[in-house]
């Protein structure tokens, strides 16, 4: 069920089997990192936050239960009608590609959890960094929240199998022409389904690069969720404060 001809995000995350085979993903992480973040920028709850790929908004309404002002979007139809049950006059979500800038301006524009990246056109990438830059208030805040490329491709677990609501996922992962790759291949109602995840292993100073080209200065760089210093062989995201 592989089609090349749509961009593999563009129907991986669109299936009911993408959310299947994460739904055990640790939720308090993501919190934890939430919390540390918004109280390092010190953000008012006056202030605007724009989620940017946001998938079923799971951190878009956390960040709204914390008193912020949240839009969420993403490029995900059924994610969106996922995420706007739980809209409100403080939150809301949208349909949106990231590629272009959106529509309205923010004090402040996350883009979390390895939600960059996707794209084959170098080209797309730069106009992501522009598009946050053109989406963000006048000495507003963005934050990027990217794996870090070398340490993942240094502890790249090249094949497990996960079984989950009794389907079994088989995963291979593996590195070509500087992508990270993760190819997920399962069976369901006697159908065979065959996904590839993609994401360029970008580096520091490759982000560095975008930065210069949008106008944008990078102003600190983080190592993990716990916001501690990053070291390029031993931290596990890379996770860059700009404006």
């Amino acid at each position: 069920m592989s089609n090349e001809t749509v961009k593999w995000y563009a129907s991986w995350f669109d299936t009911p089997y993408y959310h299947q085979l994460y739904k055990n993903r640790d939720y308090t992480e993501a919190k934890r990192f939430m919390d540390n973040l918004t109280q390092h920028l010190s953000i008012q709850e006056n202030e605007t936050i724009l989620d940017l790929a946001c998938g079923k908004g799971r951190h878009s309404i956390y960040l709204n239960s914390l008193g912020y002002d949240v839009t969420g979007v993403d490029l995900s139809q059924n994610s969106i009608h996922h995420a706007q049950k739980f809209k409100n006059e403080r939150l809301r979500f949208d349909v949106h590609d990231m590629t272009k800038a959106y529509t309205s301006k923010f004090q402040f524009v996350f883009n979390l959890f390895t939600s960059f990246g996707y794209f084959e056109d170098e080209e797309d990438n730069l106009n992501t960094i522009k598009g946050i830059k053109s989406d963000l208030k006048e000495n507003g805040i963005g934050v990027i929240d990217f794996l870090n490329a070398n340490f993942i491709i240094d502890n790249l677990i090249p094949e497990e199998t996960k079984i989950v609501d009794d389907i079994t996922f088989n995963i291979k992962r593996f590195v070509k022409n500087g992508f990270i790759h993760k190819q997920i291949d399962f069976k369901d109602q006697g159908q065979d389904f065959s996904f590839t995840e993609k994401v360029k292993a970008i580096t520091l100073d490759q982000f560095k690069s975008y930065f210069e080209n949008a106008g944008l200065t990078l102003l600190e760089v983080f190592g993990d969720y716990n916001l501690s210093k990053f070291h390029s062989t031993t931290s596990p995201r890379l996770i860059l404060i700009f404006q």
